[in-house]
């Protein structure tokens, strides 16, 4: 018999050189709508691009990539 489970959501980005880790607050909730809620406590997020989910360790990946300072 085969069983699907849900994988748990992650949401990762990069603030001067450290990765942040970022557990899901609500999972019933977009992606969008995670990004601005962490956006009121890292504010670096009010500007960042979602990249496509990676599944690793066994939870689902969204990387939140700062475009502030980038350039194009």
């Amino acid at each position: 018999m085969l069983l699907a489970t849900q994988l748990d959501r992650v949401f990762v980005f990069k603030e001067k050189e450290q990765e942040i880790t970022l557990n899901d607050p609500e999972p019933k909730w977009s992606v969008e709508s995670v990004l601005n809620f962490y956006a009121n406590t890292y504010p670096i997020l009010t500007t960042a691009k979602i990249s496509a989910p990676k599944i690793k360790d066994d939870k689902v990946q969204y990387q939140f990539e700062s475009v502030i300072g980038t350039k194009g």
